[in-house]
């Protein structure tokens, strides 16, 4: 039971890994594919680990640690390549992970020894709990442009949009260190848009069977740096459909100056903000931008 009252549930993802759903958000932890599929292809592969010289400690930020899968996912990454952790977590709710820790299934995932050194990094002066608009605020002062990585994987923005900010993302952009890199599953127009308005530069991560322009799963998530992103491990550049996507009313970003808004206003300030773009028309609507790129479903 959650700090809310809200009983997570347990459940078996595609490739057999262990994940939870939030009756509270309304959504899974992780992808139907897999948790553990989805924390390798859309964190740690993306990451780039051959890129760091083997002996050396990656500064790596997991913002909404959950279950801690993508931090197992990372610490086997960091071992197969030599290297080591300066790990930091932010998490509102310890349940998820106190939960996954328990449970069998979970525990069976991984290589001998990573669990224990998951359970070491949770427990110690890294682990950072409570609302992470708050809880990030000593690391803005003491570890800006020093993070090699920052692993984002917050609920989605319509459910979550504290963690989508403009504010918030600008905040995450401003502990990378130059050739740092944001990595999340979310490809939404309004999450890309707050990023780029933060001076980021943006990547795409490959959809799980690469590009699929005319299905809804055209896009595996979104990398962001302060440095223009090389071509990488499942990397590549937005293509002209994704750029076109910046330039509809879905990419209104969420705002929350002052780290303080709840949900509903933060919603209902962007609702205002794209109804008024529309109206004065200085964007195109989103449903036009998917006819036009032959796309199903509705990917904001």
């Amino acid at each position: 039971m959650t700090s809310n009252g809200f009983k997570l549930e347990p459940r078996s993802t595609a490739d057999g890994s262990f994940s939870l759903f939030s009756p509270e958000f309304g959504e899974a932890f992780h992808s139907s594919r897999g948790a553990l599929t989805e924390a390798r292809e859309k964190f740690v592969e993306p990451a780039g680990l051959e890129r760091f010289a083997k002996g050396s400690s990656l500064r790596v930020l997991d913002i909404c640690v959950g279950t801690g899968c993508n931090t197992a996912a990372l610490i086997e990454g960091c071992i197969s390549h030599d290297l080591s952790l300066d790990w930091w977590g932010l998490e509102l709710d310890r349940e998820p992970l106190a939960q996954a820790l328990a449970s069998p299934a979970f525990c069976g995932q991984w290589q001998p020894g990573t669990l224990a050194q998951l359970q070491e990094l949770c427990s110690g002066p890294g682990m950072r709990w409570g609302d992470a608009r708050q809880t990030v605020q000593p690391l803005l002062k003491q570890r800006q442009g020093q993070f090699d990585l920052l692993l984002m994987d917050a609920f989605s923005p319509s459910r979550c949009p504290q963690l989508w900010s403009v504010e918030f993302l600008g905040a995450l952009g401003s502990l990378l260190q130059p050739k740092g890199l944001l990595l999340t599953y979310c490809s939404a127009a309004a999450v890309r848009q707050a990023l780029r308005l933060a001076g980021l530069e943006l990547a795409a991560i490959e959809a799980p069977c690469g590009l699929q322009q005319h299905q809804q799963d055209w896009s595996g998530g979104t990398a962001a740096s302060p440095c223009p992103i090389p071509p990488g491990p499942r990397l590549r550049p937005l293509t002209p459909m994704e750029e076109e996507h910046l330039l509809t009313n879905a990419a209104e970003p969420y705002r929350d100056p002052g780290f303080s808004l709840d949900r509903k206003t933060i919603l209902q300030r962007r609702q205002q903000a794209q109804a008024k773009a529309m109206q004065e028309g200085n964007v195109e609507g989103t449903s036009a931008w998917r006819r036009r790129w032959g796309l199903a479903g509705n990917h904001q």
